[in-house]
């Protein structure tokens, strides 16, 4: 008894604290050269006035975090105004109370996602919990780029990564309408929601099936293709095109000029190649390049619309191949 208590305790320490933690330091232990969201008083007038101005989930919890922390920080915490007034405005506080909840949440997936499932190695729980801390250290260690929609899309993510396993080893379609309703929501959040219908073609699709004229599970992808789409067409259609653009530039000069971006892609490009090499198998490793394969239209964008140096954009790819890479994929039922 004092024994499982004990690993509850580790692992609420693990999951839960220590992701904080780290979480923290990286929002108020170091100043950012990147962003200077500490002297944004009220949520930003961009996020409503260029590309931001789709992701209205996020937008919307920015101003209803920002009103939060003002009437926090002025009343019931009056007594900490001076330190919190020092350390940052309630735009950016809120910020970080929005973000760590969203960051939280996504170390609770990805411990759901690492127990789901896994190949003898990642059976060990020292293991699973390096595995484990590795993911939450690559999630912290971008934040020197903070937006307000990043981590909820990166929640999102997690989220449809885990109900498309579920789906995968169960057959039980009860987990794939969530994940099409999922795939619907998030896209509300952020772009990164087509990269859910990219694991989910890795996972399921079989290159045997389609060369022998077998397309059946291409009937699955089309209706997450469509709750991707219609969304993200009406987002273009319905926001006011005189406040909102459709993208901010084409960076893809830069891209390739600037030494900063060419780090972030040589970063990028390291990461993924060494987790390659990680997987344990021919299939996971299958699964990994079918996925980078699927992702190709999310990594075309960012190379014309994004920077490199903003390796953030990366981090789903990372973790997914980090997932993949000790995920147990030959115990599965076929779908119903």
């Amino acid at each position: 008894m004092l024994k499982k208590n004990d690993e509850k305790i580790n692992g609420f320490l693990l999951v839960i604290v220590l992701p904080l933690l780290l979480f923290a330091m990286s929002y108020y232990g170091f100043e950012s050269s990147y962003t200077r969201l500490k002297t944004s008083e009220k949520t930003p007038s961009y996020l409503f006035t260029s590309v931001y101005a789709y992701r209205v989930i996020p937008n919307y919890l920015s101003v209803q975090m920002t009103e939060l922390m003002y009437y926090l920080i002025n009343g019931p915490l009056s007594f900490f105004k001076a330190f919190l007034t020092k350390n940052g405005t309630p735009f950016y506080h809120g910020l970080f109370v929005m973000n760590s909840v969203f960051f939280l949440l996504c170390s609770v997936l990805l411990d759901a996602l690492y127990k789901l499932s896994p190949v003898a190695i990642l059976q060990t729980l020292n293991a699973r919990r390096i595995i484990h801390l590795l993911s939450v250290f690559f999630i912290v260690i971008t934040q020197y780029a903070p937006t307000n929609c990043d981590t909820i899309a990166l929640c999102c993510y997690l989220s449809g990564a885990l109900l498309t396993l579920k789906y995968f080893h169960t057959g039980k379609i009860l987990y794939f309408y969530p994940l099409t309703l999922l795939i619907v929501l998030s896209t509300f959040v952020r772009e990164t929601a087509c990269l859910n219908i990219a694991f989910f073609a890795a996972v399921f699709v079989n290159i045997k099936d389609l060369k022998s004229g077998k397309y059946h599970i291409v009937w699955k992808i089309i209706p997450l293709v469509i709750a991707f789409i219609v969304p993200y067409l009406s987002l273009r259609a319905f926001v006011e095109k005189e406040t909102a653009i459709f993208v901010e530039g084409l960076y893809i000069g830069r891209n390739f000029s600037s030494p900063f971006n060419l780090s972030g892609l040589l970063f990028a490009v390291i990461v993924l190649y060494f987790i390659h090499t990680l997987c344990v198998g021919k299939e996971n490793r299958a699964v990994f390049e079918k996925y980078l394969f699927f992702s190709a239209p999310y990594l075309l964008m960012i190379s014309l619309v994004g920077l490199y140096w903003e390796v953030r954009l990366f981090l789903p790819l990372i973790l997914t191949g980090i997932i993949v890479a000790y995920h147990r994929f030959n115990n599965s039922s076929e779908p119903a």
